[in-house]
């Protein structure tokens, strides 16, 4: 069962999404809340597994939140799911840096939202499709490479740096390999070695290292 905790000052976006949740089997709403600091409190009681993230809240923004939460957690942290009604807020980008793992609009559809919640609980982080290349480009541009990048870099065997690169291109794992004629379980195995060496825990952390360090654009 999948544990998510809902975090929005709007009580009527709460119901919804407690809605749409709850007609799956495998996914449980556990708490909910309207401000980042008792999203804290209840992340640190309830240990979701995941928690959808509003950006914008009075008496807390939620990415305050989600460098508190993942920064206090023990153990497994809670994947954060920003959803967002704003598709290039700042706040997105700071999210994002500070570990957020996914990222919806508010309108997505109901199935891409248990989707998404899936996903996350899976290790899996995602972008909304609609808009992955034009955040990741805006992140890229209000980012500037990290100098901590080249090292991390020079660590990436020529293979493990393509694959990296076509993941930040949005390309999936079985894309990925029809691109270098390589199977998809050696695309996971270099990926996997990729992560560990540059210090990401998912897919997103990933795409987002490779366009501060430059490698979505080489």
């Amino acid at each position: 069962m999948i544990r998510v905790m809902l975090v929005d000052d709007q009580s009527v976006v709460r119901a919804g999404f407690r809605v749409i949740l709850g007609l799956v089997e495998d996914i449980e709403v556990v708490g909910e809340c309207g401000d980042g600091p008792t999203a804290v409190d209840l992340a640190r009681r309830l240990r979701p597994d995941v928690i959808c993230m509003d950006v914008r809240m009075p008496g807390g923004d939620g990415l305050s939140a989600t460098r508190e939460i993942l920064a206090d957690a023990e153990g497994d942290p809670p994947e954060i799911l920003i959803v967002t009604t704003f598709d290039l807020d700042e706040y997105v980008f700071g999210a994002l840096e500070a570990g957020a793992a996914g990222f919806v609009l508010k309108d997505t559809d109901p199935d891409d939202l248990i989707d998404a919640v899936r996903r996350l609980a899976g290790g899996y982080g995602l972008v909304d499709q609609a808009v992955t290349r034009r955040v990741m480009a805006e992140f890229a541009r209000r980012r500037p490479s990290r100098r901590s990048g080249a090292a991390e870099l020079e660590l990436l065997t020529a293979r493990e740096a393509e694959i990296v690169r076509l993941l930040a291109q949005g390309m999936s794992n079985a894309e990925i390999g029809a691109a270098l004629f390589i199977e998809t379980s050696t695309v996971k195995s270099h990926l996997g070695r990729a992560m560990a060496k540059i210090g990401t825990r998912d897919r997103l952390q990933t795409v987002v290292w490779a366009y501060q360090s430059g490698v979505a654009r080489t």
